[in-house]
């Protein structure tokens, strides 16, 4: 037995939960937080069979796609004067981090 831990974007969160549902599959969701942007994830917990983690991977790939997006630079350790002009930078966000991991013992109460 494996658990699939797969953090996700957000805005990703429902396709790949609907997808995971119609495929049979189970899983938890846990809200969190990613660090750089501190922008809304989702981790999803899916406890799986060895066999059927490539199925689960391979669904959560389908359905979290990286994007860019523009945010606005803070100034180092200091507060932006009235009226600076902060340059936005590109940034990639969105797509999925998987780790699989043995289970030792499972049970269901």
């Amino acid at each position: 037995m494996k658990l699939v831990i797969a953090i996700v974007h957000e805005r990703d969160k429902h396709k790949v939960s609907d997808a995971l549902l119609q495929a049979g599959h189970k899983f938890t969701i846990v809200a969190s937080t990613g660090g750089f942007l501190r922008d809304g994830n989702v981790t999803f917990l899916a406890g799986t069979k060895d066999e059927d983690v490539d199925s689960v991977i391979e669904i959560v790939r389908k359905w979290c796609s990286s994007r860019e997006q523009y945010v606005t630079q803070p100034m180092p350790d200091a507060i932006a004067p009235a009226g600076a002009v902060l340059n936005p930078i590109k940034v990639g966000v969105g797509g999925a981090i998987i780790f699989v991991v043995d289970v030792e013992k499972y049970e269901r109460v």
